[in-house]
């Protein structure tokens, strides 16, 4: 349990992600945009993120419904 905690820690905040589609790339390339090409990673991380939570929101209810169903019998 510990190890499974500290994989989605170390997963979900990591130090440096470079995340873009190449028509954002394109869009924001050059020098004036630094702030407004950072603020697009963000979004497109924070994005990324949310089916993740999901799944493993899921899990956790399956797993937490299976294991009291074991205990019950």
């Amino acid at each position: 349990m510990k190890r499974t905690f500290l994989l989605l820690v170390f997963y979900f905040f990591s130090v440096a992600t470079n995340a873009q589609c190449a028509m954002c790339r394109a869009a924001l390339e050059g020098e004036g945009n630094v702030k407004k090409a950072a603020a697009v990673n963000d979004g497109i991380v924070y994005l990324m993120m949310i089916p993740y939570i999901l799944v493993a929101l899921i899990g956790i209810f399956i797993y937490r419904m299976y294991s009291k169903k074991k205990q019950n019998s």
